[in-house]
């Protein structure tokens, strides 16, 4: 049957009712239910993408550069975030001032036992000698049959060790984290570095003396010493010692301008690697703790005095004709010229009478301040290491000791005093703490004496190694000036003719002094290379020559050639006259 429908006019067919009118505009028969699932998931892809996109830039913005949006401390600009790890060394490096480690800690164990609780203690002794091998089965067996409660079997063993041992399975053993102070140069910085005990403390040098910075910082301790200069220094020495029969030598080499230390040595010296106590004279720091009297050397601040004084000038002449008499004493002259002799001849032929007069003239009171300006009266303040000795001042001062003070008599300070006080006589005047530690800032010294001092004092100095005993250590480019000096040792209350310190000590180049190196000798001896001859002039005079010329280059100390060619044309066109 069929069903009509009228609209208005128009008649529909059956279905046609129901057909959508297209014109609205919110409706899309096209939209079914599996269109909009496709729809929901693209949009659902493309949030997910988008949150993951946001994460990967904020995870790469915080490793990269620390940045965090949400933090709400306030961060400067250029602060990175700073992580704390804890440094499982307890004691701070030591290093030159180049950064050359000359000192570290390494981890270590040590091997433990309860005697009571090991059982079998012989086949125990039997491997544990085979992993320990510089312990014999019996000192490990007496070890473990001590009637002690505890008992250490062994210090220092490495880790490796410890793993072979704790692999064994042995009741009653155990091991004890530590650490052990090694020096990869073994003797070479033995008496600046000190040693360290069992415990790992400092017992000696730096070690001791700074142990509580060492102990309470793991910042490397800088020193001022160059390890290079100090290894060719050091060899120098030995050689030395070698040919000239000596029983010991020491050396400093100090920047004038700063007080640092380059190098120090003292021989004989020691290995602080040793578990087993050095020799009683190897221990000795003859730099900073041996008093001696330096003898001539000493001229060269007796001279300074009588110019910064006043009382004496370059151009005055001292008679030295004949040996001068005091109350209790008579001066003389070793192998002296008999005349009268200016400022400039009594240091090149190092005359005793001459400087006992200008001392004389100038006075006790003068005397004494002058030097204790110069620190030869007192112990060097701060010094970093634990070995040091105090001048050695005579009670009473009067005329005799005012005379022979003035010639290196009378009075004993170590090398350290020496080398500090003459820096400051050749860089212009000021006197720097002497250091082994190198400085950051320029350091601020004492003003102790005038340019024109200084200036006068290092063209007569200069003299000495040009015209004098010094002759031996004058060095072409460089310069060196410088004071020889010979003493006696007082041995049993009585000087010994035979048994001498000879000493020289130097700077260079003179015209800008930078460095000034002090050199001693104990007991060298004479021979045949020498004609017999054992003062400083054969033995520490050439030494010291050797040495400038192998340290020069490494301190960048250039050459200055002309300088020589120009003195010898000038000596040449004096002679041509």
């Amino acid at each position: 049957m069929k069903l009509w429908f009228k609209k208005k006019d128009k008649f529909y067919l059956p279905g046609e009712e129901i057909k959508v009118n297209r014109s609205f505009s919110n409706c899309n028969i096209e939209q079914d239910p599996l269109s909009n699932c496709k729809y929901r998931m693209g949009f659902a892809i493309f949030v997910l993408f988008l949150v993951y996109c946001i994460i990967g830039v904020r995870t790469f913005l915080v490793c990269w550069s620390g940045y965090n949006p949400e933090s709400s401390i306030d961060v400067e600009e250029n602060e990175m975030p700073q992580i704390q790890i804890e440094n499982p060394i307890a004691r701070a490096d030591i290093v030159d001032r180049n950064g050359t480690i000359i000192a570290t800690s390494l981890p270590t164990v040590n091997l433990y036992a309860k005697p009571k609780l090991v059982h079998n203690k012989e086949e125990v002794a039997i491997r544990l000698s085979e992993l320990i091998p510089d312990m014999t089965y019996e000192e490990i067996l007496d070890r473990l049959n001590t009637k002690r409660k505890f008992i250490y079997v062994k210090r220092n063993l490495s880790l490796a060790q410890k793993y072979q041992i704790y692999a064994l399975g042995i009741e009653g053993l155990g091991f004890e984290n530590m650490e052990k102070r090694v020096y990869p140069h073994k003797n070479l910085f033995s008496h600046i570095l000190g040693r360290t005990n069992i415990d790992n403390i400092g017992i000696s040098g730096i070690e001791k003396e700074l142990n509580e910075r060492l102990t309470t910082s793991d910042v490397p301790l800088k020193l001022s010493i160059d390890s290079g200069v100090q290894d060719t220094i050091r060899d120098k020495l030995v050689a030395a010692i070698a040919k000239f029969n000596a029983i010991g030598a020491s050396a400093i080499l100090i920047n004038v301008n700063s007080g640092e230390i380059i190098s120090m040595i003292s021989l004989p010296d020691f290995d602080p690697n040793q578990n087993s106590a050095p020799e009683e004279r190897a221990q000795f720091n003859f730099t900073t703790k041996g008093l001696y009297e330096p003898g001539s050397v000493l001229k060269i601040f007796n001279a300074a005095m009588g110019l910064e004084s006043g009382k004496i000038r370059v151009t005055d002449k001292f008679d030295a004709t004949k040996p001068l008499r005091l109350r209790y004493n008579t001066i003389k002259d070793y192998r002296g010229e008999n005349r009268w002799l200016d400022l400039q001849e009594i240091l090149i032929y190092s005359s005793n009478i001459g400087s006992a007069q200008i001392a004389l003239k100038v006075g006790k009171d003068t005397q004494q301040k002058f030097l204790r300006k110069l620190g030869l009266f007192d112990t060097v303040k701060d010094f970093e290491v634990t070995e040091k000795a105090s001048p050695s001042i005579p009670k009473r001062w009067g005329e005799e000791t005012t005379a022979t003070v003035a010639y290196g008599y009378g009075i004993s300070v170590t090398p350290l005093h020496l080398v500090s006080a003459f820096a400051a006589v050749v860089n212009g005047g000021t006197y720097y703490k002497p250091t082994l530690l190198k400085h950051d800032e320029a350091p601020h010294g004492e003003k102790v004496m005038s340019e024109r001092t200084s200036q006068q004092m290092r063209q007569l100095l200069r003299g000495v190694v040009v015209k004098g005993s010094g002759k031996r250590a004058n060095v072409a480019g460089y310069e060196v000036a410088g004071k020889t000096g010979t003493a006696q040792k007082l041995v049993n209350g009585k000087y010994i003719d035979k048994k001498v310190m000879t000493s020289f000590i130097a700077t260079f180049p003179v015209s800008n002094p930078q460095y000034a190196l002090f050199l001693m000798m104990d007991e060298p001896k004479a021979s045949k290379e020498t004609f017999g001859f054992a003062t400083s002039g054969w033995n520490t005079v050439p030494t010291a020559g050797e040495i400038i010329t192998a340290i020069a280059p490494q301190l960048n100390i250039k050459a200055n050639y002309d300088i020589e060619d120009k003195r010898s044309k000038m000596i040449e066109a004096a002679y041509s006259r």
